[in-house]
């Protein structure tokens, strides 16, 4: 009589597939936007799928790059003087082509202002380290 009482324990389900977890994507309608308006004209589906796949190895390789300058210098973060020096080294940035004349002319006036110091009245530089 007393095994009729206890209970039996019922076996624990296993997960047929461990999930697997995912890198962080770039949303495709993202990529599209900006391709399109900088080639201003029709693109279809299949050049598209290759645009995308081409923007994810080169943010991959870039999101890479800037950690190893990062790495190198001893840091855990990366700086803006780590881009400043991948865009050098892809020759980008120049003597020439300075960082802030690329910033000037690609990004909206709301950036513009995040990422170039101004001075203001009361010799105030915004934005501040």
């Amino acid at each position: 009589p007393l095994q009729l009482l206890q209970s039996k324990m019922a076996p624990k389900r296993l997960r047929t597939s461990p999930r697997k977890p995912r890198e962080p994507q770039m949303p495709s309608s993202l990529i599209k936007e900006i391709f399109r308006h900088f080639v201003k004209m029709p693109v279809t589906r299949d050049a598209f799928k290759i645009v995308e796949k081409c923007s994810e190895r080169y943010f991959k390789q870039l999101s890479d790059d800037l950690e190893a300058y990062a790495h190198h210098a001893g840091r855990k973060t990366v700086e803006a003087a780590d881009l400043e020096v991948l865009m050098r080294r892809q020759g980008l940035v120049t003597d020439k082509m300075p960082l802030n004349v690329l910033i000037e002319n690609y990004l909206p006036l709301e950036y513009r202002k995040l990422l170039i110091p101004v001075a203001v009245s009361g010799n105030k530089v915004i934005p501040s380290k």
